[in-house]
């Protein structure tokens, strides 16, 4: 449901060549990036329910997105079936390394010094990256304004290129981090990255309770065969124990999540799906 080069894309590349062998069956990674993510959930939604077509997704477009587009012509809670979490994804505050702020305390004094000439950039509207810039904002008390783009790359050209001045990096921009092409001020989540230890949560740098994860997973059309289902899970499950994907994942700054049970993948749609309500009713974000 995403470009190339996205994190949701470099995760499926990773599973692709273990699912492969654990399944007997080649498997390709098609991109179909757009909405949200929704053009992909479509795709998937119409597919046969034979197990051979399947969906990589971040957890907002399955939980944000029924919550702020107006027309969506299927309901991704009674029309996919949960396969197996994935990763649990992380945002990284990262900013224009010619900012005057080496920390987020004086990022968050730099943003109140010029309200609303800075800009921010996301995968797009409700993905996790701008929801985390429309956390940040408030707990802050600073006011910016969001650039939507459609996917985490072209969001990262703009920050290089000096267009826009701070992001919520889902993983994608850390290796221009270690290059020195972007300043890495603090973690989204409720604890440090194992990557970057040094580096401090938002809840640590002043605004408590900061927590902006999301989680990656696979799904497949509703009503597919319990077996069939069960048969992929186990081999997600497989693949996600394989050196390989163990690193890629952790290089984009996330953490596997080969542990979680497919009830809990339920539940957990259903707590994001409560806990972001408020603040997108609050924002008034609705995509038609």
């Amino acid at each position: 449901g995403f470009p190339a080069g996205s994190s949701p894309d470099l995760t499926a590349r990773a599973l692709a060549e273990p699912l492969e062998k654990a399944l007997g069956q080649p498997v390709i990674v098609d991109n179909r990036p757009g909405a949200g993510g929704n053009i992909g959930i479509g795709e998937t939604v119409r597919a046969a329910k034979d197990g051979y077509t399947l969906l990589l997704s971040s957890g907002g477009a399955i939980s944000i997105n029924p919550l702020i587009y107006r027309r969506l012509p299927f309901d991704p809670e009674k029309n996919l079936d949960p396969v197996a979490a994935v990763a649990r994804v992380h945002v990284f505050l990262e900013t224009n390394p010619k900012l005057p702020a080496a920390s987020v305390q004086d990022f968050i004094q730099y943003l109140r010094a010029h309200p609303g000439t800075l800009s921010y950039g996301s995968p797009g509207p409700g993905s996790s990256p701008h929801l985390a810039g429309e956390m940040f904002k408030r707990a802050a008390g600073v006011d910016a304004v969001h650039v939507p783009y459609k996917g985490a790359g072209p969001a990262l050209t703009d920050m290089l290129s000096g267009q826009l001045q701070y992001w919520f990096d889902p993983g994608p921009g850390l290796k221009q981090v270690e290059a020195g092409k972007l300043r890495l001020l603090a973690i989204g989540s409720p604890r440090r990255s194992p990557l970057y230890p040094q580096v401090p949560t938002l809840a640590e740098s002043g605004l408590p309770g900061f927590d902006a994860d999301t989680l990656f997973g696979i799904y497949a059309p509703a009503g597919t065969p319990t077996p069939v289902v069960q048969a992929v899970r186990a081999s997600v499950l497989k693949a996600l124990e394989q050196k390989q994907v163990i690193e890629m994942i952790e290089s984009l700054g996330a953490t596997p999540e080969p542990h979680m049970s497919r009830q809990e993948f339920v539940e957990h749609h259903a707590r994001e799906r409560a806990r972001f309500a408020p603040l997108i009713q609050e924002i008034g974000l609705k995509v038609d």
